[in-house]
């Protein structure tokens, strides 16, 4: 199968012109002006975006979590990031403390084999380290191309780890060419404001957010930063929500030290007073939880300045009989919200068409800097001679609004009712075959492909 597209905006994270794209098979084979290739497809993109499809490194798909699981599994899930341009997304392992990797590895792998529609891989979440464990963990990155290591600084007795074990980690990682991500919060003070809230009385979502305050991910992310600084491993902080822990990895820069840092797209454009909506704010409960207006300000600031290489989503949504769990106790409340089939068209509606950032910019922290960071570019993440066919055909002047009514997630609402978006995913295409055409699904169920990475380029 080939595909020509005929007249495009073509957009990389270092490029931008009007051009053509042609494709050959499963890859790209030729880009240019005025491209004279027969082809089994074309497709006239005039007045159209030709960009890289998207990479959402930080999704949670079919994840246990509080006594139920997410309810988007890898066939729904993967299948919304395609609705909304994003290719391939990378989920989280989860080690049970006293069992294996490989045996949450297979765990995974049985949630994963045969059921998604976009392109996949994993991160290893290490929740007990120990001998056994660092040996597996070489064996990760070197037999199963899983070369990410998440890490919790929270969730004491269950994922949390302490900071001789998280050293211990990043040597072992740094050896052997992998990358160390942590959820950097102090979850010592967290744990203490949540049990003097529930003494007190204060039950409400409001006090989800009350028990989080901004030192505790600060504090967090300066900590991190030095020990990634005292090992020498790669370190990249995920969902960073504000400026304080924005101003921890400023600070690492003045030592010459590199740590990456991703923010979510809700971190962004939601704010902090959605807690104020009685129970209805449990539509918003996530950890670190939305923060306040400076915050999105840095958070523009600092992707461009350099400091915010990604923009994923955390994506982990519950039904909201499934967040009624914690409705007479904030504490009870499944942490996550849906918006994996959104944060490209949200990024690029809030973020390129309102001018805070480019459409360069916007490719690289959607796409290029994750495929780059988590070791497969230039096979993914951008538009070039031999990478993978991976294309999003956007019109950027297409006016549409989210609602629970329209997107393909499997949640019963939508943290983004009635947002009016300017930008339109049109066409996706997949390994060189068209995914998504106007909202026509023409691909099945298993056609996306587990992808093996290498080692983190330091220089994304």
């Amino acid at each position: 199968m080939s595909i020509l597209i005929k007249n495009g905006h073509i957009v990389t994270a270092a490029e931008n012109f009007i051009g053509d794209v042609y494709i050959e098979a499963d890859q790209i084979a030729a880009i240019g002006k005025n491209l004279s290739y027969q082809a089994d497809q074309v497709i006239d993109a005039t007045g159209k975006l030709i960009f890289p499809g998207g990479i959402d490194p930080h999704v949670h798909l079919d994840m246990p979590f509080m006594g139920t699981s997410s309810s988007d599994d890898y066939s729904t899930g993967t299948l919304a990031a395609l609705h909304g341009g994003t290719t391939m997304v990378i989920d989280f392992i989860l080690q049970t403390q006293g069992d294996t990797l490989h045996n949450a590895l297979h765990t995974w792998q049985g949630k994963s084999a045969g059921k998604a529609y976009g392109d996949y891989s994993y991160h290893m979440a290490v929740t007990d380290f120990n001998e056994n464990t660092r040996q597996e963990v070489i064996q990760m990155i070197h037999e199963e191309g899983i070369t990410s290591f998440k890490t919790f600084m929270a969730y004491k007795g269950a994922l949390m780890i302490d900071d001789g074990q998280m050293v211990d980690l990043m040597q072992t990682v740094r050896d052997n060419g992998g990358l160390v991500t942590v959820h950097a919060t102090n979850g010592d003070m967290i744990d203490k404001l949540i049990a003097k809230h529930r003494a007190e009385g204060k039950l409400s979502p409001l006090y989800h957010y009350l028990s989080q305050p901004e030192i505790t991910e600060s504090e967090a992310s300066a900590r991190f930063s030095d020990m990634t600084f005292y090992t020498d491993c790669p370190g990249y902080i995920v969902h960073m929500t504000c400026e304080g822990a924005l101003n921890a990895v400023r600070e690492a820069t003045k030592r010459n030290q590199r740590v990456f840092v991703e923010t979510c797209i809700q971190y962004l454009i939601l704010d902090a007073s959605l807690y104020e909506k009685d129970f209805d704010g449990a539509k918003w409960v996530m950890s670190p939880p939305l923060r306040e207006k400076k915050d999105q300000a840095s958070l523009w600031a600092g992707i461009n300045q350099g400091l915010v290489n990604v923009v994923g989503t955390d994506h982990c949504p519950f039904m909201w009989e499934q967040k009624l769990m914690g409705k007479d106790d904030f504490s009870k409340i499944p942490n996550g919200h849906p918006a994996i089939e959104h944060r490209m068209e949200l990024l690029y509606s809030e973020g390129v068409d309102k001018g805070k950032i480019s459409l360069n910019k916007f490719v690289e922290v959607s796409s290029t800097n994750a495929a780059k960071i988590f070791g497969m570019y230039p096979k993914k993440g951008t538009l070039a001679i031999g990478s993978d066919a991976d294309i999003v055909i956007f019109d950027p002047n297409k006016k549409h609004t989210l609602s629970v009514d329209t997107h393909h997630m499997n949640v019963d609402y939508s943290a983004y009712e009635g947002w009016e978006v300017t930008g339109k995913t049109e066409t996706v295409i997949l390994r060189g075959k068209v995914a998504i055409d106007k909202g026509e699904v023409h691909i099945e169920k298993g056609y996306g492909q587990f992808v093996k990475r290498g080692a983190t380029s330091v220089t994304a």
